[in-house]
């Protein structure tokens, strides 16, 4: 029974997640311009790279000739995107740590609180290599789109 009541609750918050904001974004309309607010997308100009970006905090009317706004503008997101990735990921594996350091402090020598310390301190590992990795992804698509 209980785990009928979990299930239902994590499918209404993935529906509400996933469908919620596509209904306001369909009652607000197509959106005219975007505002870039990172350096590493505003940085671009098309003698060098190939690509027109305003500077940072300017809007970028999507019916502007002179200006390549939906790269400029896809550069914005993906850079948002991988900062709270690895925000999200260095707190996380903090966290970890810490308590990976306490199960090694208070394991008295049993080797099941030491073994899950190591383990907590391992996937923490993993975590900080993962968002390094989350650092490198804006990189990755500035290439794939050949602006690099």
């Amino acid at each position: 029974m209980n785990k009928k009541i979990i299930f239902s609750l994590i499918a209404c918050v993935i529906l509400a997640v996933t469908i919620f904001p596509a209904i306001v974004s369909a009652q607000a309309g197509a959106p005219d311009s975007c505002t870039i607010r990172k350096s590493g997308a505003a940085n671009m100009n098309r003698t060098t790279d190939g690509i027109a970006c305003p500077g940072i905090n300017s809007p970028c009317p999507f019916n502007e000739p002179s200006l390549d706004c939906g790269v400029c503008c896809l550069l914005n997101s993906v850079y948002t995107v991988t900062d709270w990735i690895f925000i999200f990921l260095m707190a996380l594996s903090a966290l970890m740590i810490v308590i990976g350091a306490f199960n090694f402090v208070t394991s008295g020598g049993d080797e099941k609180k030491t073994q899950a310390g190591r383990n907590y301190i391992t996937w923490a590992a993993i975590g900080i290599a993962i968002a390094l990795f989350a650092r490198a992804i804006p990189a990755i698509v500035k290439m794939m789109i050949g602006m690099n």
